[in-house]
């Protein structure tokens, strides 16, 4: 799908800055579970903390397909660099957008779109995953003040963030009202009462900051309300569209880059006295790495042009995290295989890989409640 010459040069920057910056590090980062917070700093100064934000709030107003071609490119290079770019992008950007008032976008929407400040977001809880309508955090108006308790698990940029938004409660625990109890507050970090906990020991992803938040009788004033009371799961619900649609994104560059090294290493390494390219099972085992991270490529493409076009794109939102985390699974697995035991040792490239496409099938929604989407989307006519 041809794009226009800056939105090309875009992309072309954003692929410069992760050969150069992100992945020669990136092994190095996953290892030690480092958060490069200064290469973070260095984006948001090239405008790629601002993609999602229109240009009358300093940022790039860029479109969704762009908007992909970026988070791949930075997936291509270190996934867990693209999760927080991704995360900052969609979900509290989108929240604000649609949602802020006058005052909440030139205090936080500004400065977040510069790159001055990064945001994250939180809404799972240890007893509420899938389930997240279920969550316990209770947020009580006391006066002209909100105060916040409760906890919340496993917030991407929770440790790291400056801002996070936060979903609580705030109905009353003898008036229950399910997902419509639930509302959005805007949560700067450095608030009294909020606390990081210690960063996760994840599988995969490991330089993305991923922990528990303690909310100890945290104190904001009214207008850290976002919108209505009452309105959090559904703007939440919103934001895990766009969410969504990075996920597919960054699914397929972790797909792209293992099948680049898996051409690479298939073209160099000899067996039984020729090339493994040579082998006609491996060529159809590397026709099908490709042809499906086309397809997975091709169907966020899609979604990304309806999401442009004003469409509603939820269904198919999920249509391109299911189908796309699915592919990187598979595509990562293939290369491990390739490999041999080469592909099982840390000190290759695909090994990482593989262990960074695990969660694109959990977070942000499991692959089967992306299924559950999907077919409730059929059953509606979407």
């Amino acid at each position: 799908m041809p794009i226009a010459t800056e939105q090309q040069q875009i992309v072309e920057l954003a692929r410069e800055f992760a050969r150069e910056k992100i992945e020669p590090f990136a092994a190095e980062w996953d290892r030690t579970k480092h958060f490069p917070r200064d290469v973070i700093d260095e984006m948001g100064k090239l405008g790629f903390l601002g993609m999602c934000t229109p240009e009358e709030y300093d940022g790039m107003g860029l479109d969704a397909l762009t908007y992909l071609m970026v988070l791949e490119e930075i997936s291509a290079a270190d996934a867990a660099i693209a999760v927080s770019l991704g995360i900052h992008n969609a979900i509290p950007t989108t929240m604000l957008v649609r949602h802020g008032t006058p005052a909440q976008k030139e205090r936080w929407l500004r400065p977040m779109a510069r790159g001055e400040i990064l945001a994250g977001f939180a809404l799972s809880e240890a007893d509420a995953g899938s389930d997240a309508a279920s969550l316990r955090a209770q947020g009580v108006r006391d006066g002209k003040e909100w105060v916040l308790s409760g906890s919340k698990a496993w917030a991407s940029n929770a440790g790291t963030a400056d801002l996070m938004m936060i979903m609580v409660r705030t109905d009353t625990p003898d008036a229950r009202r399910g997902a419509k109890g639930i509302s959005t507050f805007i949560v700067p970090t450095d608030a009294k009462g909020y606390r990081a906990g210690k960063p996760e020991d994840k599988m995969g992803l490991r330089a993305s900051n991923t922990a528990a938040i303690a909310l100890d009788d945290l104190r904001l004033p009214a207008d850290a309300l976002l919108g209505e009371e009452g309105m959090g799961f559904v703007y939440a619900m919103e934001g895990l569209d766009a969410g969504r649609l990075g996920i597919g994104a960054q699914a397929v560059g972790i797909a792209r880059r293992a099948l680049e090294h898996s051409v690479k290493y298939c073209a160099e390494r000899r067996q039984f006295g020729k090339p493994l390219q040579d082998f006609q099972a491996v060529q159809f085992k590397l026709a099908d790495m490709a042809t499906r991270t086309e397809a997975a490529r091709a169907l966020a493409h899609r979604v990304a042009a309806r999401k442009d076009a004003g469409e509603d794109v939820t269904t198919f939102a999920s249509m391109a995290k299911l189908f796309a985390s699915e592919t990187a699974m598979w595509v990562t697995t293939q290369a491990i295989q390739l490999f041999g035991g080469y592909g099982y040792m840390r000190d290759f490239p695909v090994e990482k890989l593989f262990r960074d496409a695990k969660v694109t099938e959990i977070y942000e929604g499991t692959s089967e409640i992306q299924r559950i989407v999907i077919a409730r989307g059929l059953h509606s006519g979407a």
